[in-house]
């Protein structure tokens, strides 16, 4: 099949052409686009997304048709396309113009529709197809251990044999890439902190891009960083975080995608879909069980 793109108009289109509008942005800032170039990208991330998503329709015994080999034979497709991608450039979920790199997370994700094909296959018996995706998971987790870990930095790096940071590689404790006591995924989650924070929030990154030095900090990046204290067992500095980003909603409980570090004013695209799901998630990692509730 054809390579996925990153975004697709709310119709299903596959063709977003940008133009600048001419509109004033918030406080006069801009430009103010329509559409989105991104829809010309190679993003590798999203063909681990798409398997993530439609995983747990195998497992969620509360399903009356759970998916079965034939919806695994079709992300089987998809879990190709990861394998062939995960070392090739690309443009990063940031969506960065004018230039691709090995992204680490963009491997991660490719790393995580492998092995997420493995169980699939595993729990529907099919032994050959579960030990095949579990080598193509396997060799792409040594790549992704080989060079996206800088041990100068005692982190990964936001691509391969790199030396700058990026807050989605918190995500690698949600995808399950190490276990949650592996020095290197602490080591990552400490060096984002001394590196990407600024006040309460943290940067996506800290080198410039089209837009020049970033001033903004990416709101869905804290509740990542939220989630992950929270799965590390540091469950009161991740609600402590937690409160922090609530108190930044609007009187109607919606949040931007970014904030000013030391304004506290939201900027960017409003509301956000990202920042909103943070919310839910952060929420649900941070929720007593039911049975801990009574």
């Amino acid at each position: 099949g054809s390579a996925l793109q990153p975004v697709y108009a709310v119709n299903g289109a596959a063709q977003l052409e940008e133009r600048i509008t001419g509109l004033p942005g918030f406080r006069s800032m801009g430009p103010v686009r329509s559409g989105n170039l991104a829809y010309i990208q190679n993003q590798h991330d999203v063909y681990g997304a798409m398997i993530l998503g439609v995983a747990h329709a195998f497992f969620d015994q509360r399903l009356e048709q759970p998916a079965d080999s034939t919806v695994f034979e079709q992300l089987e497709q998809l879990g190709r396309r990861a394998y062939e991608s995960y070392g090739l450039p690309d443009a990063g979920i940031w969506e960065y113009r004018g230039r691709t790199r090995v992204h680490t997370f963009s491997a991660m994700m490719c790393w995580a529709g492998c092995e997420r094909l493995a169980r699939i296959a595993r729990h529907l018996q099919r032994v050959e197809r579960a030990i095949h995706w579990q080598q193509c998971a396997d060799r792409i987790h040594k790549d992704i251990i080989e060079h996206g870990f800088n041990r100068k930095l005692n982190s990964f790096t936001a691509a391969f044999d790199g030396d700058t940071l990026d807050a989605s590689l918190l995500l690698m404790a949600e995808l399950d890439f190490l276990p949650l006591d592996d020095p290197r995924l602490r080591g990552t989650v400490a060096a984002i902190e001394k590196h990407l924070r600024r006040g309460d929030y943290l940067l996506r990154y800290e080198e410039p891009d089209d837009f020049g030095q970033p001033e903004t900090a990416f709101l869905v990046c804290t509740f990542w960083l939220v989630q992950t204290l929270a799965l590390m067992g540091e469950k009161e500095r991740a609600r402590a975080q937690f409160e922090k980003l609530l108190a930044c909603r609007n009187r109607f409980g919606l949040l931007s995608e970014d904030i000013h570090p030391q304004s506290l004013q939201l900027w960017g695209n409003f509301p956000q879909t990202y920042s909103m799901v943070g919310i839910i998630m952060c929420a649900m990692r941070l929720s007593k069980r039911w049975d801990e509730a009574f």
